[in-house]
């Protein structure tokens, strides 16, 4: 039997093609080179809402009813805060300083299911790919954020991310991001966003008035600069940033493994 092929048909192949792709690497079709589907501007950004406001809000309620009350003294005062400035919406960036073992992970995920649970975007990412499996909807800060490759060759540095695309009106409805082993990150990057995200939003706040909850270890791996010296490194360090006075800084003691 013949069929007879028409572009329609080809384009919605491409789609699907292009959806999977994204699933598996945050990219689409053009970023790789290959040819793109023709999709409209509504299409491509209701794919990008989906993805972060397609959570159930059942699981969300016996989720963080069932994990709340775990929640031990330092925890539950960290909770708190955070809560409150994203509920106030007046925005800010906190850091959340947590040494291994004292429930960090524990706690970013369950601000971001009672963030969620209230029908509003909670942004998850982290600097390395196996912290993002650890969060629940989480992926990497480069592939959400579009952050640049050459962040220590840039003077000032934006997210490729222009205004009226998909990534875009996330970022502009999003209520709070939170980023995990921050610590891992040149400060050139949070600048950046920074940057982009008071464009994005029309709003010359810092961080464009949503409230960044950075989360790390600096008694861990600090940013890593090729053929750097230390003083590299610290001048990478997100504490040589123009923002790290502006930061609430928050801290986990209680030792989990102990404690239970």
């Amino acid at each position: 039997m013949d069929l007879d092929y028409i572009p329609d048909m080809f384009n919605q192949a491409l789609i699907i093609l292009e959806d999977k792709v994204l699933e598996m690497a945050g990219k689409d079709l053009k970023q790789l080179g290959l040819l793109a589907p023709q999709r409209n501007l509504g299409d491509r950004m209701s794919r990008e809402m989906f993805r972060e406001t397609s959570y159930g809000v059942n699981e969300l309620d016996k989720y963080v009813s069932a994990t709340e009350p775990l929640l031990v003294i330092d925890q539950r005062a960290a909770y708190n805060t955070i809560l409150d400035l994203v509920n106030r919406k007046i925005g800010g960036i906190l850091f959340l300083d947590a040494p291994g073992g004292t429930g960090r992970t524990f706690v970013i995920n369950l601000l971001l299911a009672k963030i969620r649970q209230q029908s509003k975007i909670a942004i998850a990412v982290a600097s390395s790919g196996i912290a993002a499996t650890l969060l629940h909807g989480g992926r990497t800060a480069h592939s959400t954020l579009k952050l640049p490759l050459n962040l220590s060759h840039c003077e000032s540095p934006l997210c490729n991310i222009s205004k009226g695309i998909r990534e875009a009106k996330v970022l502009q409805e999003c209520e709070l991001i939170v980023w995990d082993e921050c610590t891992m990150s040149h400060r050139q990057a949070l600048e950046a966003l920074d940057r982009t995200l008071q464009d994005l939003r029309g709003n010359g706040k810092f961080i464009g008035g949503v409230v960044v909850l950075l989360a790390g270890d600096f008694r861990q791996t600090l940013p890593v600069i090729p053929k750097g010296t230390m003083a590299d490194e610290l001048k990478a360090c997100l504490k040589a940033s123009y923002l790290w006075r502006h930061v609430l800084k928050l801290g986990l003691k209680t030792n989990m493994r102990v404690h239970l």
